[in-house]
């Protein structure tokens, strides 16, 4: 993965373009190969197949959220701060690079093979390992309700993320994501603080 090539950088792009204007469906290697400019064959050089591709894109992600997301982990900040920064941090990343958000929530992608399927569920496990960490944090710094489990928490801070997203995609991303993302993130913040 850290080798990644330039090519392979633009191959995803292009693969995101195609699952904001087309869906899954047309995430195709022909269509792929239409939007690169050159011929499915060419494409071949560099991803085996549409799964291989779907999994790239998915591990440049996990790779990109572990970079930003582990440095706001080990910061000096006071863990209710960290839990804000994270969520900012994936608004302003998701707002620069809205295909990735299109792949994370097309639903027909988990279905799609085992391989692509895997490759999601890392990124959720390591997004609930990370905030959960933070929230034992926060606890033992009194800075979070003990009475509400950490893993109630994680739920209620994730599925609001994802709402959040969801309704910017269907906004057609015309919302205002990192202004309206961090306003509905800190409220759910402070309902879990003291």
């Amino acid at each position: 993965m850290d080798q990644t090539s330039q090519r392979q950088y633009e191959i995803i792009q292009a693969a995101g373009k195609l699952l904001i204007e087309k869906g899954v469906k047309g995430l195709t290697t022909k269509n792929l190969a239409a939007e690169m400019g050159f011929s499915e064959s060419a494409l071949y050089r560099h991803f085996k197949n549409k799964e291989d591709i779907i999994v790239f894109l998915l591990e440049f992600l996990k790779q990109n959220i572990e970079q930003r997301l582990t440095e706001i982990a080990y910061s000096s900040a006071n863990p209710t701060e960290k839990l804000s920064q994270i969520f900012n941090s994936q608004f302003v990343y998701f707002s620069q690079n809205p295909h990735f958000v299109v792949a994370i929530l097309s639903e027909g992608l988990f279905d799609e093979t085992e391989k692509i399927y895997n490759a999601m569920l890392k990124i959720v496990q390591y997004k609930v390992q990370i905030i959960s960490s933070i929230i034992e944090q926060a606890k033992l710094q009194n800075e979070i309700l003990e009475t509400i489990s950490t893993a109630d928490m994680v739920h209620i801070l994730m599925g609001s993320f994802r709402l959040m997203m969801l309704k910017w995609k269907i906004s057609k991303f015309q919302l205002n994501l990192i202004e309206q993302g961090n306003a509905l993130m800190q409220i759910n913040i402070n309902l879990l603080t003291h």
